[in-house]
């Protein structure tokens, strides 16, 4: 707001610049060769023409036969890369015969209401055994221990991506064979809800918990998947048999017992049928018209 402490703190700022920083493009100032797999990119030294693109197949047919909009020149890694965007037809979406409930967890990356378990015990390993490299390299300090940290500081986050590609691609396929939507939480601003010890702080941040949403959100309107998110609260507490609610139902991270009708059951699974039930309710209450 005009006037206000945090309006007068940006102003008197002053406007900075990084080089590095990613430059957008558009059709004026790209030219792109298909038959050559080259582009020719305006810059304020001239138009350098001949630049040679790469990509994966699936990749270069979508630049070549769709629509493409702005572009991204990105200098990573002493490296430049070019991100086009391009404007793909969305599939239609059908009307779900039921939902596919996904729980996702820091133990099991994602668990289906059908109980596929999609495990991150190798993902966690592989996380410890990164930390434990880059704490050697930080505790080294040397010219050569500062170069290989820097140019390891992306390995874990590309392959928690390709892991979440994968979950996600085949989330997404088991609900369209099958006819059904995506039900997920909704676990926006759960980190700060959450309360943990402190060697339990940094498995939380590296949940990558928002990307794998993104993912199946993404992936499943292109393959026109219904998708939605449910309230995640007591999911893991109610017994999707009886509706019991009692946070004992919950004796560990994997057994879950309902103190009522004494159904014993995985917990991630129970809570990716809650999940499932929840995204049925919540697409009838979408669908529902509106009454004046």
């Amino acid at each position: 707001m005009p006037g206000s402490k945090r309006r007068r703190r940006i102003e008197s700022e002053p406007i900075r610049f990084r080089w590095d920083a990613a430059h957008p493009y558009d059709a004026r100032m790209l030219s792109w060769q298909h038959d050559m797999r080259t582009v020719s990119i305006w810059t304020t030294s001239g138009r350098i023409k001949g630049v040679i693109f790469a990509g994966s197949p699936a990749q270069l047919g979508a630049v070549a036969n769709l629509a493409i909009g702005e572009c991204d020149l990105v200098r990573r890694d002493g490296r430049w890369f070019l991100y086009a965007t391009v404007e793909s037809a969305e599939a239609a979406m059908y009307d779900p015969a039921g939902f596919l409930g996904v729980d996702m967890g820091i133990v099991n990356i994602a668990y289906t209401s059908d109980g596929t378990c999609h495990s991150g015990s190798r993902l966690n390993v592989y996380r410890k055994r990164q930390q434990s490299i880059r704490r050697r390299l930080q505790d080294k300090n040397t010219q050569s221990a500062r170069r290989l940290l820097h140019r390891r500081r992306r390995k874990e986050a590309r392959h928690a991506a390709n892991i979440n590609h994968t979950i996600s691609r085949r989330i997404v396929t088991a609900a369209a064979r099958t006819g059904r939507g995506i039900a997920v939480e909704d676990l926006a601003g759960i980190r700060d809800r959450v309360r943990l010890r402190k060697p339990q702080r940094v498995t939380l941040n590296s949940w990558s918990f928002g990307q794998l949403g993104f993912f199946l959100a993404y992936k499943a309107r292109r393959a026109g998947v219904p998708f939605i998110q449910v309230d995640p609260r007591y999911t893991s507490q109610i017994c999707n048999g009886c509706g019991c609610l009692d946070k004992r139902n919950r004796q560990n991270q994997e057994t879950f017992l309902c103190r009522s009708c004494g159904v014993v059951a995985h917990a991630d699974h129970n809570a990716a049928l809650n999940i499932a039930q929840r995204g049925v309710e919540g697409w009838a209450a979408v669908d529902l018209p509106h009454v004046a």
